[in-house]
C-alpha cells in the first residue's frame, strides 16, 4: 500500500476534477489521505474558478480578436484623488488569450502581490507605455484634462501600435478606434494589467517623494489625504508637488 505522502504527491499532479486517480484514492478511508484528497479538489476547484474569471474579463478582447483587430491596448490611470504628486496612466498590449492569475481592477489585488502582478504583465506584455502629468499641469488644465494627456503620453510610448484602445471610463481624441468601458479595470483583462501598472508606477514615484519630502507619509499614502499627511501639511506646509488647486491645500496657498 502506497504511503499518506506518496498519495499527496501524486495527487500533486492531479489537474481535473474528473481524473480516476481521485476515485481510486476515495477508496482509502485513512483520514490523511481524505483530507488530501478534498485539499486537492479544492484547489482545482479554485483554478477552474480563477480560469473562468480571466475568460470571462477576455470577452471584449476576444469579441475584438474576432473583428480581426490584433493589437489591442488597454489604457488606464491611478492618482487622480491625492492631494499630492503626479497622474500615472499606462497603456498595456498583451498577448492574445493572454491570462495571468489574480490580475484583477488593482484596488482588489492584495498589495503584498502587487509587484508580482505587475513584473509579470512586464515580461508578458507585447508593449507597455507608461505616462504622467505632473502636479504642475494638473493645477493648469484640471485632473480630468491632466488625466486625458497622461492616457495620450502613456499610448505615444507603446513600442506597438495599436489598433483598437479599450479604456476606462473615459474617451480620447485620437483616431484609433476605441472603447470606454465603466469598471473597465473590472472587466477587461487589458485595462486590468494597464491599472497595476499604473499603480505600481505612481506607488514607487510616491516612495521615492517620501525621501525627499519626508514629514507627509507619501510612501504610505500615496499623496492621499490621510491623517499623516494632513498632519504633515499643517507642520511642514505645502510641497512642491501638492495640488494647490485641491483643497485643504488651496486654502493654505491662499
Amino acid at each position: 500500500m502506497a504511503t499518506i505522502k506518496e498519495i499527496q504527491q501524486r495527487l500533486e499532479l492531479v489537474t481535473d476534477l474528473a481524473d480516476p486517480f481521485l476515485a481510486e484514492a476515495a477508496n482509502d478511508q485513512r483520514s490523511g489521505v481524505q483530507k488530501a484528497i478534498e485539499k486537492r479538489k479544492r484547489a482545482i476547484q479554485a483554478e477552474l474558478d480563477e480560469d473562468c474569471r480571466l475568460e470571462q474579463m477576455l470577452r471584449y478582447e476576444k469579441e475584438l480578436y474576432q473583428a480581426g483587430y490584433r493589437a489591442i491596448a488597454g489604457i488606464d490611470e491611478v492618482g487622480r484623488g491625492p492631494l499630492a504628486g503626479p497622474v500615472v496612466a499606462a497603456a498595456v498590449i498583451l498577448p492574445p488569450g493572454c491570462k495571468i492569475k489574480g490580475l484583477n481592477d488593482s484596488k482588489k489585488i492584495p498589495k503584498k502581490k502587487h509587484d508580482e502582478i505587475y513584473q509579470e504583465v512586464m515580461d508578458k506584455a507585447l508593449a507597455v507605455g507608461v505616462g504622467l502629468m505632473d502636479s504642475k499641469i494638473i493645477d493648469k488644465v484640471n485632473i480630468y484634462q491632466a488625466t486625458k494627456l497622461a492616457m495620450k503620453d502613456a499610448l505615444s510610448r507603446l513600442k506597438i501600435e495599436p489598433d483598437y484602445l479599450l479604456i476606462d471610463a473615459m474617451k480620447l481624441d485620437v483616431e484609433i478606434p476605441q472603447e470606454s468601458i465603466i469598471k473597465g479595470d473590472a472587466n477587461s483583462l487589458s485595462i486590468a494589467a494597464a491599472s497595476i501598472v499604473a499603480k505600481v508606477t505612481r506607488d514607487k514615484l510616491m516612495a521615492d517623494y517620501d525621501k525627499e519630502f519626508p514629514g507627509y507619509d507619501f510612501s504610505q499614502n500615496a499623496g492621499y489625504g490621510t491623517k499623516s499627511h494632513l498632519q504633515g501639511l499643517e507642520r511642514n506646509g505645502v510641497t512642491p508637488i501638492h495640488r494647490k488647486t485641491f483643497e485643504p491645500v488651496k486654502s493654505m496657498c491662499e
